[in-house]
């Protein structure tokens, strides 16, 4: 089944109900209508002309003249829709790619601030329990009960009384060591505190973020979802508008039936095509595959930019692969986005389960396979790499989520079978 099929079917019974972008992110609404305003509808399929249609006009010149401007209006049309609905998913796409990047940030200065919080509180309890420790060696060895001890013992030598005292410098280094540690770890209680409470407001603030980058992805999918229509349309009308306007122009013996055959015959060989290339790639007992071979050229992590418009936290690993090369699903799953996501260029986001999502970035231009709401098994192609977006040549970005948050996919793959790189 060609994409194009997928996508006539999903026309037919409807997108999945209930596809998260993370876990628990509502379904995309209906709003394509506010979103698209503006944008000039396409034609309905019974505005186009059927073969019967050309064939009668070629009995008149005046009806096939006529019949000649309506396709070529037509034609300008397909093209004028997709140069507005690709306009249109850019900019989306773009919006929602800085209001992935500002949550991002935002997720990584929470769960740092929580990380740091957690340590100096273990660091105060660990304190505690020391000077605990040292309250009870100083009770065993009698503390301050000491001083007394030397004044009412009635030591008898001079010996007796040295033993003492070295008994009371120890009692006083344990009381001074017990002192300072519990002062250290009340400064740790402190700042643990302070920590805990910075985290708490970063956790606001990265909700809020959360909460902004759900609504630019719905916008850039509706947008993504029109661009991509306008495309299929003009991908599949052209080629029969074409050939009935040349089938028009023809003034030999060559008949219009000839020219349809040779639409379909074009149509075959492109199915054809795809169909060959979808041969799944290689899967792991446990479900999961390689999204492409090559090397590891960039880690996952904080990092110094790598170009101009590039974000110093990667939020993936990026691996290189030559132009062109087959992307395969990470993991079966349904797809989430498929579109232009800012600097990421072309974008593929599967949805794979349980709070899990894998990304696909700097896909060429025209290399993605899949449409939003189509479900796709591990291994299966999904697209072709390339150089979209913040980029410096030919590579696959790809990324892992864990209910929404970045998290780096050498060691997730790893424990999964995979080896990247």
């Amino acid at each position: 089944m060609t994409r194009h099929d997928r996508q006539q079917q999903r026309a037919r019974h409807g997108a999945p109900s209930g596809v998260a972008r993370w876990a628990g992110r509502a379904a995309v609404g209906v709003l394509a209508v506010a979103l698209v305003g503006g944008i000039a509808a396409p034609a309905q399929a019974d505005q186009y002309p059927s073969w019967q249609d050309v064939q009668r006009a070629k009995a008149s010149q005046a009806t096939a003249q006529a019949e000649v401007t309506k396709i070529q209006a037509l034609i300008s049309g397909l093209k004028t829709q997709v140069t507005e609905t690709q306009a249109a998913s850019v900019k989306a796409g773009n919006e929602y790619a800085g209001a992935q990047q500002k949550f991002d940030l935002a997720d990584v200065t929470a769960r740092t601030l929580q990380q740091k919080a957690s340590d100096l509180t273990k660091k105060a309890d660990a304190a505690t329990t020391q000077a605990g420790r040292l309250v009870a060696e100083l009770y065993r060895s009698g503390g301050a009960d000491l001083t007394t001890n030397i004044f009412l013992s009635g030591t008898k030598s001079a010996k007796d009384a040295a033993k003492l005292l070295d008994h009371l410098g120890s009692a006083s280094k344990l009381v001074e060591n017990t002192s300072g540690i519990y002062e250290q770890a009340e400064q740790a209680r402190n700042t643990a505190k302070a920590m805990s409470d910075q985290a708490s407001a970063a956790r606001t603030e990265r909700q809020k973020l959360r909460d902004d980058a759900d609504a630019a992805y719905q916008k850039a999918v509706v947008a993504a979802q029109s661009a991509q229509a306008a495309l299929t349309a003009q991908q599949t009308q052209s080629a029969v508008l074409e050939a009935q306007l040349a089938a028009l122009k023809d003034t030999t013996a060559k008949t219009v039936a000839g020219y349809q055959k040779g639409v379909e015959e074009q149509r075959k060989a492109e199915a054809a095509r795809r169909a060959a290339a979808a041969a799944a790639g290689n899967v792991a007992s446990s479900g999961w595959a390689d999204p492409v071979s090559g090397p590891i050229t960039d880690g996952f992590g904080w990092r110094v930019a790598p170009c101009s418009g590039c974000t110093s936290y990667h939020e993936g690993v990026d691996i290189g692969a030559y132009c062109g090369a087959t992307i395969h699903a990470a993991h079966a799953g349904t797809v989430t986005y498929a579109g232009w996501n800012g600097g990421y260029g072309n974008f593929v986001l599967l949805d794979n389960g349980g709070g899990i999502s894998t990304g696909y970035g700097h896909i060429v231009s025209g290399g993605i396979l899949v449409s939003y709401g189509e479900r796709v098994g591990a291994g299966q192609p999904i697209a072709h790499v390339g150089s979209t977006g913040n980029s410096t040549g030919c590579h696959l970005h790809f990324e892992v989520r864990n209910g929404g948050s970045a998290i780096n996919p050498i060691p997730f793959m790893a424990a999964r079978g995979v080896s990247l790189g």
